[in-house]
């Protein structure tokens, strides 16, 4: 795990070959550009059309099923594919919003019956009021005066028919009309195969647009890679003669961009980063644990230099779901449910990222859940071979107190470690030693008891930890004697992070009381689930149902709980030890890869 480290290399050459060594340097891919010219100006895509073929492009790649794609463009027109696309998407809309309107009037209509509404002139001006009324309020239609008709019966209510020429008061009915509208049951049904047929249509019609989505994937790639040309001719130098561009690149391609330089007869210049310079942050990770990479850019990337905290927090993410989910039965389902997407989530780079880090969260969940011996709830029988792999017990509250608030420790200790190892070559990598000594000498109080030989050792480490963190917390430099009494006071008001160490620690106890209750309601919705099935009669299908929805809705909740505050453990109490300062992220200029969709 490592920030990249970077050069500022700046290329020079003639006005006349500017476009040139631009379109080379994004064929590199290599070089997170500089603006010279601090402009804010941004140039758009030159699309005619940028926004409406990229949600043109979104309708089509949304198509559950797709045609072969085209690979000749004979017969490719940009404008008119995107212009039929976007008609599709409202026509789409459209029918779908009138199916629902239709759905909805036939289930008014239909306990009605069918029958078309006559004009009052059929009536002799006299109209009719449709009423749906509660039972149980049909005496105070019975007490009016109106003439009235119960023509359909349900469990709940009573459909009336009332024949007047003025709406009835709201002291005579029970409750307000409702609105038939002028149309039949059975017209209304002829409408919604009408828009059933429609949206047959509009779908066949985006399924042969799909032909065209390799094409447009291209043609978006090409606009966005001559927009991201244009804004970099923005931002370099440029006189009568020379221009000037220059950027970040990383270290270990210096050479093929010296060489680029040489090739195409360009001065340049190489440089390390300055001390007061913040140059962009680039990650370098193994690809199996690179997801930890988007959980940090995710918060807050590191500082240039800083230290990269991608696979301790890719790891302690896996970990802390674990603890939280605590059931091996509950991992078994995430488990299928991975092996489901396995294929699909491996299309894309972000989607292999995603797929190690869930299988890296289903490994550990099996792993946890096994050790502390759950299974949807159940545990193993004593003396069986899932029985003597149990090792935890959850229900011990002072054991598993314990265990997570070592966790808890031994993540702010790691966090502080890093940050000794960032600063190895000052004295201020003392005053996170200091941290460390604090934490484990507390742990090993809590562990080991106040009355234990460790006692006094454990007290006088702490002494040393403060006295560490008093006297080189400060970076403030001695060139005065007031400057030692600054530094005595900066350290003094970093030692009073004690009580904020000591939250942070305990604020770990988290992972006990989340995976407690997990396994407390899986008992409980088993338990309810035996009771209900002692019941006679339709007992078992209550107890099956409950078995299932309360399962579902426990692993709903241990995985949201899990992402929350594994992340929240991570970006917020370990952040707050391990990482000071926040970068900004590399972005690379280079040409979009344009992806095209194979059967």
């Amino acid at each position: 795990m490592s920030i990249v480290r970077l050069k500022r290399l700046t290329l020079y050459g003639m006005a006349s070959e500017k476009d040139t060594v631009l379109e080379g340097l994004q064929q590199l891919g290599c070089m997170h550009l500089v603006d010279l010219r601090q402009s804010e100006r941004r140039v758009a895509m030159p699309s005619a059309q940028p926004k409406d073929t990229y949600e043109a492009l979104r309708h089509l790649e949304d198509s559950p099923v797709r045609r072969r794609p085209a690979s000749e463009d004979e017969d490719y027109d940009l404008d008119a594919i995107v212009e039929k696309a976007l008609w599709n998407r409202q026509r789409r809309r459209s029918v779908h919003d009138r199916l629902d309107e239709l759905k909805q009037q036939i289930r008014e209509v239909e306990p009605w019956g069918n029958f078309r509404l006559p004009e009052p002139r059929e009536l002799g001006g006299m109209r009719l009021w449709f009423y749906v009324v509660p039972l149980h309020q049909m005496n105070r239609v019975r007490q009016s005066d109106l003439t009235w008709q119960v023509v359909r019966k349900d469990h709940r209510n009573a459909y009336v028919v009332v024949v007047s020429k003025q709406q009835p008061t709201a002291d005579a009915m029970p409750v307000p009309p409702v609105d038939l509208g002028r149309l039949s049951l059975a017209e209304l049904r002829w409408q919604e195969e009408l828009a059933q047929a429609e949206r047959e249509e509009v779908f066949a019609e985006r399924w042969a647009l799909t032909r065209w989505l390799g094409l447009l994937k291209r043609d978006m790639a090409r606009a966005e890679n001559r927009a991201a040309l244009e804004h970099a001719g923005t931002q370099t130098f440029d006189s009568a003669e020379i221009f000037a561009v220059q950027g970040w690149v990383p270290q270990r391609r210096a050479k093929e961009v010296l060489g680029f330089a040489e090739r195409r007869g360009l001065a340049c210049t190489l440089d390390d980063p300055k001390p007061d310079e913040s140059p962009p942050v680039l990650l370098d990770n193994p690809t199996l644990l690179s997801a930890g990479e988007d959980l940090v850019a995710f918060f807050q990337l590191p500082g240039y230099r800083d230290w990269d905290p991608s696979i301790v927090v890719f790891v302690s993410f896996a970990l802390f779901f674990a603890m939280i989910l605590s059931d091996a039965g509950y991992a078994a389902v995430l488990a299928a449910v991975l092996a489901f997407m396995w294929k699909r989530m491996g299309r894309s780079a972000g989607g292999r990222r995603m797929r190690s880090l869930a299988g890296s969260i289903v490994g550990a969940s099996v792993v946890y859940g096994v050790l502390v011996g759950s299974y949807f709830g159940l545990a193993p029988a004593e003396g069986s071979l899932l029985g003597s792999l149990k090792i935890l017990e959850i229900n011990d509250f002072d054991a598993m107190m314990k265990l997570s608030v070592v966790v808890g420790g031994t993540h702010v200790a790691l966090a502080n470690l890093m940050v000794v190892w960032n600063r190895r070559d000052s004295t201020s990598a003392l005053a996170p030693v200091g941290w460390i000594t604090i934490v484990a000498s507390g742990l090993g109080l809590m562990l080991l008891g106040l009355d234990s030989g460790f006692a006094t050792a454990a007290w006088w480490a702490m002494g040393a930890g403060g006295a560490c963190i008093v006297l080189f917390s400060s970076e403030r430099q001695l060139r005065r004697v007031t400057d030692m009494m600054w530094r005595l006071l900066d350290g003094l008001k970093a030692a009073m992070g004690l009580s904020g160490a000591f939250g942070d620690v305990l604020s770990y106890l988290r992972l006990f009381a989340l995976g407690l209750s997990s396994a407390s309601l899986a008992v409980t919705f088993n338990r309810l689930a035996v009771q209900a099935m002692d019941t006679p009669g339709i007992g078992l299908l209550f107890g099956l149902a409950i078995l299932l929805l309360g399962h579902v809705l426990n692993v709903i909740l241990a995985i949201i709980s899990g992402v929350v505050h594994g992340l929240r453990l991570n970006l917020i109490e370990f952040y707050n030890w391990g990482v000071s300062g926040e970068g900004d992220t590399f972005r690379a200029f280079c040409k979009k890869e344009t992806l095209s969709w194979t059967q």
